[in-house]
């Protein structure tokens, strides 16, 4: 179980960076493929597919501080990474890049942190 595991949080490491390339670019363009209303739902990307609805994450890892905390962290991600993407899209460069500097770049760095943290506790 413990593998799967690792592989999901890896995964999830992997596509959140992605995210920041998405991000920027929309910034730099001002137009997205992404629908900001999906991207401020934490379910509906793979990871968060993966972190709310996958069965290999039992009851009791669910009940864990670790996956609690990442779960939260992920929420408040995509959020700010909706705030974002809105300012973006509606032609708001200065306050997209702003909010993508401090609060995202924030949540990003201490989802990932936790991602890592709980990988090492697997492994």
């Amino acid at each position: 179980m413990a593998s799967h595991l690792v592989k999901g949080i890896a995964d999830g490491i992997g596509a959140h960076g992605l995210w920041k390339m998405r991000l920027r670019s929309a910034i730099s363009s001002g137009i997205s493929d992404a629908n900001v209303a999906e991207v401020r739902c934490d379910d509906k990307c793979a990871f968060g597919k993966w972190l709310h609805h996958s069965p290999e994450i039992d009851a009791g890892t669910k009940g864990g501080l670790p996956y609690k905390v990442v779960k939260r962290l992920h929420a408040e991600f995509h959020v700010t990474a909706a705030d974002v993407l809105a300012h973006a899209l509606h032609g708001r460069k200065t306050q997209a890049s702003a909010l993508f500097e401090t609060e995202f770049s924030e949540k990003s760095e201490k989802l990932v942190r936790a991602l890592m943290k709980w990988k090492g506790e697997l492994q």
